[in-house]
């Protein structure tokens, strides 16, 4: 029996998070609230993509241990796990093949080209699909509330020099 509400999302909701895969990849994420959240990349195979409001399933398994899960446009299926109380993550990546041939062609402001996204998607291939398992360490975390635009506002190609540094001053 679970000592904390299982469906108790607001200690989660509207964390903004950077964090740094093993394999040097580095990423964010905003929670906006419980069904969506925005996420840029920094880099990796597809650095400087970004993303608002991805639809998510968020479960809460522990006191401090959040999943997050999506599809995306382009077929790309998702899945992290945020430990907020050790700093770590751990994400599991499925990578349709036509974006681990063209990884480029995702590099954009998903929003403004969906129909481009499912359009690839569709034409694929889908298979094999790569699998990028990976734990991760939380290099920055701040509370921003709720639905806040301007937390991932721009690829990461504009943010300045010191991010996330800045953000704390």
């Amino acid at each position: 029996m679970a000592t904390f509400n299982q469906h108790d999302l607001s200690s989660f909701v509207g964390k903004h998070l950077v964090y740094t895969y093993d394999n040097g990849w580095n990423y964010e994420i905003y929670v906006k609230n419980e069904r969506t959240l925005d996420y840029r990349i920094h880099s990796g195979i597809v650095g400087n993509r970004w993303v608002k409001d991805q639809h998510v399933h968020i479960a809460r398994v522990a006191e401090a241990v959040y999943k997050i899960s999506w599809t995306e446009p382009t077929g790309t299926d998702v899945s992290l796990i945020a430990n907020l109380q050790d700093k770590i993550f751990h994400g599991t990546i499925f990578f349709p093949r036509w974006v681990i041939k063209d990884p480029q062609k995702t590099v954009c402001f998903q929003n403004e080209h969906i129909p481009l996204m499912e359009r690839y998607r569709d034409a694929g291939p889908a298979y094999p699909t790569e699998v990028i398992d990976e734990f991760a360490t939380i290099t920055f975390v701040r509370d921003c509330g709720p639905n806040d635009d301007s937390v991932i506002a721009c690829p990461a190609s504009e943010l300045p020099a010191d991010f996330p540094r800045n953000l704390l001053a």
